[in-house]
């Protein structure tokens, strides 16, 4: 029996860490592991551009795509991707916790169903506060989402401390 799975979902670019000290701490007390979903997102015109590319490849090369336009954003900022992935890694290994990385390049929504349909071992979804902020993801489609995930969905938040 494989070990079940905390889905973790942040974009790759805004704060990606924000929260995951959360999720490594609740899948210690779960006794889980943690499944990364990194969601790559561009500003609006980049992502217009983008999305004709990604098209191409959404079906059948998705993963693929997402990786490759995550690293061009990392090398843009003189930033390693590998180097990104293997902190991620090791903060979850030092805490004793297994980890899985997948990427996408499609919009949050659909990327969790995907990855919820590829692994029926996550028994928790985790938004990280990137994703819920801003509207990144609609009240709308969260509800959807709430409805068809079949499991939990914990949004998480980021408070402003006023001095």
């Amino acid at each position: 029996m494989k070990m079940k799975q905390l889905l973790f979902v942040t974009f790759h670019d805004e704060k990606y860490e924000e929260g995951l000290s959360y999720a490594v701490d609740l899948a210690k007390v779960m006794h889980n592991g943690i499944s990364l979903l990194m969601i790559y997102k561009r500003k609006v015109m980049e992502k217009f551009g983008d999305m004709m590319t990604v098209v191409a490849f959404a079906e059948a090369n998705e993963h693929k795509t997402a990786r490759e336009r995550i690293k061009e954003d990392y090398e843009r900022k003189n930033e390693s991707y590998e180097e990104r992935l293997t902190q991620l890694v090791e903060k979850c290994r030092k805490s004793g916790i297994s980890v899985d990385i997948s990427t996408s390049a499609t919009d949050a929504v659909s990327a969790i169903k995907n990855l919820l349909s590829q692994n029926t071992n996550i028994d928790m979804v985790l938004l990280s506060p990137s994703i819920t902020k801003d509207n990144h993801i609609t009240v709308k489609d969260l509800k959807r989402l709430v409805k068809t995930a079949s499991r939990p969905i914990v949004t998480m938040a980021k408070t402003d401390h006023a001095a």
